[in-house]
């Protein structure tokens, strides 16, 4: 059947970016910079719906609010909100909010795809680096160990608040054609991809629904709940923590090996000292890893709310954060290995070095005896 087209009331575009910043951010003294330069109040993020034994933020994430844009898409002109949220495992998730009243689904499905040409990872907007130039400026002191930030995710969400006729939720991807916005192709798809896109809906009441897919969501909520919209982010962010440690892992690894092999070849008294030296390094750096990892797996959790757990596994599984979160834990696991094997390693190179000391004294006490007695 022909689909409907409704005229969106009231709705918003939400694009997400999301950097490594540091490898922490120390939140309180982020809200103590943030004070003292008379800027907007900083907030502590929570659910807005959600009751708190439900569903918690390991360290709830900051909120700043920066300047207001003023943009030109698809012809119109807008004021979009914009807000920065930093983790403290040293993630900052940068949304730009764009409203929309009073337009045709088309058109709001064209101003998503505007939102993308934009400000989406193909666009490389300088409008990011502009404002991730002006946290640096603002919060260095709160920032350990500041990255260069050249690993990020973006995330494009639409929500509709409002359409001006009843569209039953169970079958609102029937009624309206959501494929466009969810994939940003203008070319129609086959029945096969229009089903994968559209597989993954979920719905509480009988009035919202989510539809999640790798790089868009589509959100109908008429109460303006946020919920759905953090857990996102959250997903996001942890995403974006694991692949920058993954990567890390990836470059430590041949080092390893070389300085392994380095250690192996050494013949020098003092070649069990570098094997001890090293095996502390490797050990370090596993702590390192393990802690931040262990932060970033508990940015969330869902406990009671069954919704959005489902909503919150589905964005875990579509962003194969638990994939990437293995590949990290493989790594880890081999820097474990050749930890144990390089500190079993300097505890024989020592035995030997205390069994050559003791038969060199050995020596020496019965060559001084030999000599005494010759005299």
């Amino acid at each position: 059947m022909p689909y409907e087209q409704p005229t969106v009331q009231s709705a918003v575009v939400i694009a997400m970016h999301l950097v490594d910043i540091a490898d922490a951010i120390d939140l309180p003294k982020v809200e103590r910079l943030w004070d003292q330069q008379q800027l907007p109040a900083s907030t502590r993020i929570k659910l807005s719906s959600t009751p708190p034994k439900a569903v918690t933020f390991g360290v709830p994430p900051v909120m700043l609010t920066l300047e207001t844009l003023s943009l030109t898409l698809a012809g119109n002109p807008y004021q979009a909100q914009v807000t920065a949220r930093l983790y403290d495992f040293g993630a900052a998730g940068f949304s730009i909010q764009i409203p929309v009243a009073a337009c045709s689904w088309a058109s709001f499905s064209q101003l998503v795809n505007a939102v993308d040409a934009m400000f989406g990872p193909s666009a490389d907007s300088p409008v990011w680096q502009q404002l991730l130039k002006q946290l640096h400026d603002a919060l260095l002191p709160a920032l350990t160990k500041p990255s260069p930030a050249l690993l990020h995710e973006d995330y494009l969400v639409g929500i509709v608040q409002a359409f001006d006729e009843a569209i039953p939720v169970s079958t609102m991807h029937e009624h309206i054609d959501l494929v466009p916005l969810l994939s940003g192709e203008q070319r129609p798809l086959s029945e096969q991809a229009r089903r994968d896109l559209l597989q993954q809906r979920f719905s509480y009441y009988a009035d919202d629904l989510v539809v999640l897919t790798w790089d868009r969501a589509f959100i109908y909520e008429p109460r303006g709940d946020s919920d759905v919209r953090d857990i996102l982010e959250v997903a996001n962010a942890q995403l974006l923590e694991m692949r920058f440690y993954d990567e890390l892992l990836d470059a430590e690894l041949p080092l390893m090996y070389d300085l392994v092999e380095a250690a192996h070849h050494a013949s020098n008294p003092f070649a069990a000292r570098r094997t001890a030296d090293l095996a502390r390094k490797l050990y370090t750096l596993v702590a390192e890893v393990t802690e931040v990892t262990e932060k970033v797996d508990n940015a969330l959790q869902v406990t009671e709310d069954v919704y959005l757990a489902r909503v919150y596994t589905a964005a875990l599984d579509l962003f194969r954060v638990r994939q990437v979160s293995g590949a990290v834990d493989r790594k880890l696991a081999i820097i474990r290995d050749t930890y144990a094997a390089l500190y079993e390693e300097a505890s024989g190179k020592r035995g030997e070095l205390l069994e050559l000391a003791i038969i060199v004294l050995i020596v020496v006490e019965i060559a001084i005896a030999i000599l005494r007695h010759s005299s």
